[in-house]
C-alpha cells in the first residue's frame, strides 16, 4: 500500500487485518484515523494510532462529522459482515475518497466491492493460505506471490549449482528463474551477477513463474 506519511490514513475495521494494517502504517509515520463500532478494540488501539473513534461507517453523516472528505486514502477491514463492508466502501466513495483498500472474504464480495468504488481489493486469508502452503514445503524459506502468476521467493542453493557461477549454472537458460541476489551466513546480502559463485549455504532471492521456482527449488 502506497500512502505518504505527510497524509493521514482513514482504516476502518480494527479487527487483525484493519488493526495489523493501521498499526504498520502509524509505526511507519503516517497519521491514522482507526474506527471501529467494537468498544473493546477503541480501546486497545487507543495508543497506537493518532485517533480511534467509535463509530458506524455505513453512516454517511457520521463520516462527515469524522471529516472523512478531508482524507485520500482509507482501508476497509471488515470482512465477515459483508453489508457492512459493502455500504461504508460505498459511503466513502460517494464522499470522493480517491484511494480505498478494501477486505474481501470471496469473489463475490470482492465484486461488488469494485464495482462501488473500491480502488484495491485484498484476500489476506486467501494470500497467507497460499504463502503457508508454499512454505510448507521446506524448501521454501519465503514466498511472495503476485496476480500472474509471478513470485518472488527466499530458498537454499539447489545442489547442482554449488561451486558454480551464474554465468555457468545458467539458471534462467535451464529452469527459466532468475537469481536477484545472495544472502551468506555473516555477511551482508548482495545483488546477483553473471560471476557470482553460489555456495552451498547460500540463500538466494530467486523471482520467475511459481511452477519455475517450485522446480528450482525441488532440483
Amino acid at each position: 500500500m502506497s500512502a505518504d506519511k505527510h497524509k493521514p490514513v482513514l482504516v476502518v475495521g480494527l479487527g487483525r487485518f484493519g488493526g495489523a494494517v493501521a498499526r504498520r502504517l502509524s509505526s511507519m509515520g503516517s497519521e491514522v484515523l482507526g474506527v471501529d463500532s467494537d468498544p473493546q478494540l477503541v480501546q486497545r488501539y487507543a495508543e497506537d494510532l493518532t485517533k480511534v473513534v467509535e463509530a458506524d461507517c455505513t453512516n454517511g453523516e457520521v463520516l462527515r462529522q469524522l471529516g472523512v472528505a478531508d482524507f485520500d486514502t482509507a482501508v476497509v477491514g471488515i470482512g465477515t459482515d459483508i453489508e457492512a463492508s459493502v455500504l461504508t466502501v460505498l459511503a466513502l466513495a460517494e464522499m470522493g475518497i480517491s484511494n480505498i483498500w478494501a477486505k474481501a472474504s470471496n469473489a463475490n464480495h470482492a465484486r461488488i466491492l469494485e464495482r462501488i468504488g473500491a480502488t484495491h481489493v485484498v484476500f489476506p486469508e486467501e494470500r497467507m493460505g497460499e504463502r503457508v502452503a508454499h512454505l510448507l514445503n521446506e524448501r521454501l524459506l519465503d514466498f511472495i506471490a503476485f496476480d500472474d502468476e509471478f513470485a518472488i521467493a527466499r530458498l537454499r542453493a539447489p545442489e547442482p549449482i554449488h561451486g558454480l557461477p551464474l554465468v555457468i549454472s545458467a539458471c534462467r537458460e535451464k529452469y527459466k528463474v532468475t537469481v536477484v541476489g545472495v544472502k551468506r551466513t555473516g555477511e551482508a546480502f548482495i545483488y546477483a551477477v553473471p560471476d557470482t559463485i553460489i555456495f552451498p549455504d547460500d540463500e538466494l532471492v530467486v523471482s520467475g513463474r511459481i511452477s519455475d521456482l517450485e522446480h528450482f527449488s525441488a532440483i
